[in-house]
């Protein structure tokens, strides 16, 4: 079988494909709230997130030629001029991918094709224990990159984030966290890494994990016998100086 017939049969959707009972109803199911089903690595909280993009097809009027350009997907918060992109808790209950499209739904209401190996991982402070300079309170997050296929007019969480599609440059100016900007370079490296190999697909299908799987998975991350090498984790520990004082990220 060539690699990219494989790719294809591989191909993953939202993480709740049109097989799927639940999928026609989960643009209307409420945003999980509470962290009775968190996942924890140690004093870790396990958060999965990930970078949605289009490519936008453009017309040069002068000879017709038609161009696409990459947009990428961003969201805000009330009283904040910064952005982020959709991330949440990873629950015992569902894989990562799925946390990931789950979190995509709830926060910007898109839907679409989830890249199936992560961008990296990262470990950052959250916003509740920005003033901890304790193991206490770090998060460990996986983000993928996300190729958007459907806008939804209506989402759980539409009254706390609004979304803004945003060219690569104005999303590394607004984003709010320096993490996240490095998920984003590491994004763009991918995007143009594919290009020049001239790789026709890139995303991959990756099957449904029963819930019963979930945690397989997630020793699977922690072993590191995943199949896929993201980059180097962002310890968090090297958000500490010899004199104590933290570099908090939430």
């Amino acid at each position: 079988m060539d690699r990219a017939k494989l790719q294809w049969q591989r191909r993953r959707t939202l993480g709740y494909p049109n097989n799927n009972p639940y999928s026609k109803i989960m643009s209307f199911l409420p945003a999980r709230k509470g962290r009775n089903r968190q996942r924890y690595e140690g004093h870790l909280r396990l958060v999965a997130g990930c970078i949605p993009y289009r490519f936008q097809k453009d017309v040069d009027d002068s000879n017709g030629s038609v161009t696409s350009r990459i947009t990428v997907l961003m969201i805000s918060t009330p009283n904040r001029d910064d952005l982020v992109f959709p991330k949440g808790g990873w629950e015992d209950d569902e894989t990562v991918h799925e946390a990931a499209c789950r979190e995509a739904l709830e926060e910007a209401g898109v839907k679409g094709i989830l890249d199936e190996d992560p961008l990296g991982v990262w470990e950052f402070r959250s916003k509740s224990s920005q003033n901890c300079c304790s193991m206490e309170g770090g998060c460990r997050g996986y983000m993928f990159a996300l190729e958007v296929t459907e806008e939804l007019e209506s989402w759980a969480e539409q009254t706390s984030y609004k979304r803004k599609w945003l060219s690569p440059e104005e999303a590394y100016k607004y984003c709010r966290y320096d993490w996240m900007r490095n998920a984003l370079r590491v994004f763009l490296r991918s995007i143009e890494d594919d290009r020049m190999s001239g790789m026709a697909e890139k995303f991959v299908e990756h099957p449904m994990f029963p819930a019963a799987d979930a945690k397989a998975e997630q020793q699977m991350f922690a072993s590191g016998s995943y199949s896929a090498k993201p980059p180097a984790v962002q310890h968090l520990e090297g958000s500490f100086t010899t004199n104590n004082n933290c570099i908090v990220q939430g």
